[in-house]
């Protein structure tokens, strides 16, 4: 307990000189030049070409293959002619879908953070701008989790014990 107290005292007694020498960085510290302040390089890619940025790891990691995915494994998944044109068909579709969601949302955001760069932001504009985004992130979401339930619809139950064991999700049974 004593180690505990005194190490409790040294901490303390950093802070006021980590004060004194400017240590207040902010993990945002260079974030202002980005073009877009509230998406990195990759984000904007990411949205730009319709890839899933996590978006589906509620339905990912409960068992139901994403498109791409399943694609890219199956030849370990012993995709049937049939099973692979059916994947590559909702592939297509979802890109289709997320890629103008996610220029949608690069609009949308480019536009907030230019209202709030040229101090025109509104709390009317904010409320609205606010919530059309959060429209498109949800829009976006359910495109990428709406295409993983149906690729499961396309695999036997041993094709997806398999891809959950090739993910790493589970071990072999």
């Amino acid at each position: 307990m004593k180690q505990a107290q005194a190490a409790a005292i040294l901490v303390a007694m950093s802070l006021p000189a980590a004060a004194q020498h400017g240590q207040h960085d902010s993990l945002y510290a260079g974030l202002q030049h980005r073009e877009i302040k509230a998406l990195d390089a990759k984000q904007m890619d990411d949205l730009r070409t319709g890839r899933g940025m996590s978006l589906a790891l509620a339905a990912e990691l409960n068992g139901y293959p994403g498109p791409l995915h399943t694609l890219e494994l199956a030849d370990d998944l012993g995709l049937t002619a049939a099973q692979r044109e059916r994947v590559q068909a909702l592939f297509a579709s979802m890109k289709a879908e997320a890629v103008p969601l996610g220029e949608r949302l690069i609009r949308e955001e480019a536009e907030l953070d230019r209202l709030f760069a040229t101090r025109s932001i509104t709390h009317e504009a904010l409320a609205r701008l606010t919530a059309t985004i959060g429209l498109t992130q949800a829009a976006l979401r359910n495109s990428h989790l709406k295409f993983h339930l149906a690729t499961v619809d396309v695999l036997s139950p041993v094709q997806v014990q398999r891809y959950k064991h090739l993910r790493g999700y589970e071990a072999h049974k």
